[in-house]
């Protein structure tokens, strides 16, 4: 059997391709570190999250150490706890792990301007740990369709100069 030698070029051409578009989905979900939203964060009650002991009420904590901070945060319809009614503040130069979960339906946990992305699922916890450097004001938005009101769904992280920031604003 003869193929003919653009035939030839063609099929070579197509495999590369598949095999190059294997290589850099295989790469995006195993190799550049992200990941799903699992149980690694915990489960709570959806109905009373603060019930759990792996979510405490929403707010600022101290973490384990010096210079990081815990932010516990409640999606529901159709804002954030805290966040939307009042911002989140956090000190600069400080490592920040936000626990997000959600009451009542699948919301979206996105701190505009920054790498984190997350997804707040009714019954688990998701944990993302950031640093923050410099102060700056940053939106928090639900980029999840929730329902009728999932436009109105914003909030703020406010990162203020360790200066400015005290210890009763850490619950």
């Amino acid at each position: 059997m003869h193929v003919h030698r653009f035939e030839r070029l063609w099929l070579v051409a197509a495999l590369a391709m598949i095999v190059l578009f294997i290589g850099t989905v295989t790469y995006g979900a195993v190799g550049a570190g992200y990941g799903m939203v699992d149980d690694t964060g915990g489960q709570v009650d959806p109905t009373d999250a603060t019930a759990s002991e792996n979510f405490r009420e929403p707010g600022v904590y101290n973490g384990s150490e010096p210079g990081h901070y815990d932010v516990y945060i409640e999606a529901k319809q159709f804002l954030f706890v805290p966040g939307t009614s009042e911002p989140v503040r956090v000190p600069a130069n400080s490592t920040v792990t936000f626990h997000v979960t959600s009451t009542d339906v699948i919301h979206g946990f996105e701190v505009v301007g920054t790498n984190i992305n997350t997804m707040a699922v009714p019954g688990q916890v998701a944990t993302v740990t950031v640093e923050f450097d410099e102060p700056d004001e940053y939106g928090l938005v639900c980029n999840e369709y929730c329902g009728s009101g999932h436009h109105t769904m914003e909030g703020s992280l406010h990162v203020v100069p360790a200066a400015q920031f005290t210890q009763t604003e850490v619950n």
